[in-house]
């Protein structure tokens, strides 16, 4: 089912097209959970270590392709708004080949990089061997995370946000089943979870691309379309690569905290591995939203309806608002339960830290989630730019305050934590602030 953003009631077909991304990326969110939640149980806190590190480092490589492929995805969704469906193709074209031979140099370039990776990550003498084993076999499934991505964003941006959802939520459900049976029934260790994720990633990413060119043939670029226009490749290349750059930055802050962890010995580690999964699945719909919002005024940016978008941001703000106010009470309150999910209750330290990190996090959500309403907006508004700063804003101060902050005696891990939303604050004060100043130039230019 295909939604035209540009007419009709804004709050209801809003919410009803970013439904479809919330449950999909909380389904995405599955895939490494899954593997926490049997290694956790099954194998160990060494094992769950091990693969908590690979999900921090395996997010930020996850991040370069989704920026690439968010970025064209805004490209797609302008087109769509002008109903220019010729110049949509050409972006299909010359963004795939793009952004599939950036993805083979990531790929060339973690595998060739994978001691230098473990050593920047400062981890753990006694879990190098398990986390070179889980990395070896997930680096794999890099092309897979590029396919369903490129293939989702572009079906999102044309206003179908279902079918997604659907290659989704097959391949998670097929993840876990696989991550139990390569697990206990294989005895595989932590290379049979990474076996299990990269074989799901593969059925989401051929099967949409298959779905994709049988079922809407009017997506399918022509011969006609497969040639190099620089106007276009220019506009691809400034919203996929800044959109990267923008998901790049904040990852790579958070690869850089996952170090300064991983220093303060394998309980930590442990207790971030489980209370970072309850974290992104908490925050992961808003995010959605953000990216379903961002959709919404790129089309309608195409199709030159400023009204329309201001109606829209008022909109938007309430929704992420009560949708964050809901989540951080009951993240809050059902911390400890939330943690014995993934962590023997019989391990209270891990437990202790890991309620710690999540009651404080769980406090402001409300400030990811208005940073991931700036994000979408700018993104959308073709002003990647300042998502970019923002980012920057807000993973600096992170990373700064993390270091300065863990360093005193008295505060210790506690100062990694409280730096996450202070970031947040000092970022979404900078984007209002510019979203101010500058709303009337950039509603004059739609």
């Amino acid at each position: 089912m295909q939604r035209d953003l540009t007419s009709g009631k804004i709050t209801g077909n809003l919410l009803k097209f970013a439904f479809p991304l919330m449950i999909g990326n909380l389904l995405q969110q599955c895939y490494n959970v899954a593997d926490t939640w049997v290694v956790g149980q099954f194998l160990g806190s060494d094992a769950l270590a091990a693969v908590g590190s690979s999900y921090t480092l395996m997010t930020f490589l996850t991040s370069i392709l989704l920026g690439l492929c968010m970025g064209s995805g805004a490209a797609f969704s302008m087109q769509y708004g002008k109903k220019d469906y010729e110049r949509l193709k050409c972006c299909m074209f010359e963004s795939f080949v793009l952004i599939a031979g950036i993805t083979l140099f990531v790929n060339l370039v973690v595998f060739l990089g994978l001691d230098g990776i473990v050593w920047l990550l400062q981890t753990p003498a006694e879990i190098v061997g398990l986390m070179k084993e889980y990395l070896w076999v997930i680096f794999w499934g890099l092309v897979a995370i590029f396919l369903y991505n490129y293939f989702a964003n572009l079906l999102r941006a044309v206003g179908n946000s279902v079918v997604p959802l659907v290659f989704l939520g097959t391949s998670a459900v097929l993840n876990v089943v696989l991550d139990l049976v390569c697990v206990l029934v294989f005895h595989w260790g932590v290379a049979g979870a990474a076996i299990a994720t990269v074989f799901s990633q593969y059925v989401s990413g051929i099967g949409i691309w298959i779905y994709t060119w049988v079922r809407f043939p009017e997506l399918r670029p022509e011969k006609r379309h497969m040639c190099w226009d620089r106007g276009i490749l220019k506009q691809i290349t400034n919203l996929s690569l800044l959109t990267c750059v923008q998901q790049s930055i904040m990852n790579f802050g958070i690869l850089m905290v996952q170090g300064l962890i991983n220093s303060f010995g394998t309980v930590v580690m442990a207790a971030f591995a489980a209370a970072v999964k309850i974290d992104s699945f908490a925050y992961m719909p808003v995010q959605d939203f953000g990216n379903a919002f961002s959709t919404f005024v790129a089309q309608n940016y195409g199709a030159e309806k400023p009204e329309r978008i201001r109606k829209g941001v008022k909109s938007a703000v309430l929704s992420a608002f009560v949708f964050c106010v809901i989540v951080s009470t009951l993240v809050c309150v059902f911390a400890r339960p939330l943690m014995e999910l993934f962590i023997h209750p019989t391990e209270t330290e891990i437990i202790r830290v890991g309620v710690e990190y999540l009651r404080i996090e769980a406090s402001f959500y409300i400030g990811i989630g208005l940073l991931f309403l700036l994000y979408g907006f700018y993104r959308a508004m073709n002003r990647p730019g300042m998502s970019v700063v923002l980012t920057v804003i807000s993973l600096g101060t992170r990373v700064a305050l993390a270091y300065l902050l863990s360093a005193v005696p008295w505060i210790g891990v506690t100062g990694i934590w409280v730096s996450v939303p202070i970031g947040w604050l000092l970022a979404d004060l900078v984007g209002v602030f510019v979203y101010k100043k500058m709303r009337n130039s950039m509603f004059g230019k739609v």
